[in-house]
């Protein structure tokens, strides 16, 4: 409930220096309604965007943790069953996407991503992912050649071929490597970055 209502200090922060920075009248003016659409939602705990989103759930499980009295997969969608619920929140999720597209009534069930990590810890990361974005979503199997400056220029071409309908401002993740599911999910963890605008720890990335 709280992520559909409340916007994190760190995207909030970004959208005050996107601001600054603006020249366009259009832009400034759109940015001013973000503004009020956030205090709104804050005051009156609606959501942000009428877009709640697929329940997206990133969990770093730490490998000495024994969890008792049930499935944790269970418990991740009985959790989303009643955040939605009682948050009012939309509900989008469909039992078939294709034939049916009979809605699930509670926006189960949720996609989750598991790592296995050192520790007896379990750290869980929520992000309500709308389907604007998600429908934006692109991916490309490069020939080493490309190199670089191939990479590039794929994220910016299809940035541009988006254009507006992700709902910007956007933040774009980028995934390199692996399995094609592999760089998708990758981009997904670069998006959940925080604070947002956080470098690439390895130095030879951050410079390219």
């Amino acid at each position: 409930m709280d992520a559909n209502y409340y916007l994190p200090d760190d995207v909030t922060e970004a959208l005050k220096k996107a601001k600054e920075k603006e020249v366009s009248p259009v832009g400034r003016a759109v940015l001013d309604e973000i503004f009020e659409n956030l205090r709104i939602a804050r005051e009156e705990k609606l959501p942000i965007c009428q877009d709640c989103g697929t329940s997206v759930f990133l969990i770093e499980l730490g490998q000495d943790v024994h969890i008792t009295g049930g499935n944790f997969y269970d418990a991740i969608n009985d959790g989303v069953r009643k955040g939605y619920k009682e948050g009012y929140l939309r509900k989008s999720m469909t039992y078939d996407p294709v034939l049916t597209r009979a809605n699930t009534g509670d926006n189960t069930p949720a996609v989750v991503h598991t790592d296995i990590v050192p520790g007896d810890k379990i750290k869980i990361c929520f992000c309500p992912k709308g389907g604007g974005c998600e429908n934006m979503s692109t991916l490309k199997m490069m020939t080493p050649a490309e190199g670089m400056e191939g990479v590039k220029k794929f994220v910016v071409d299809f940035v541009q071929e988006a254009s507006g309908n992700p709902c910007p401002p956007s933040i774009v993740g980028v995934g390199i490597g692996g399995t094609f599911e592999t760089s998708a999910f990758l981009a997904k963890k670069a998006v959940l970055r925080s604070p947002l605008g956080t470098p690439h720890p390895d130095e030879r990335l951050r410079k390219s």
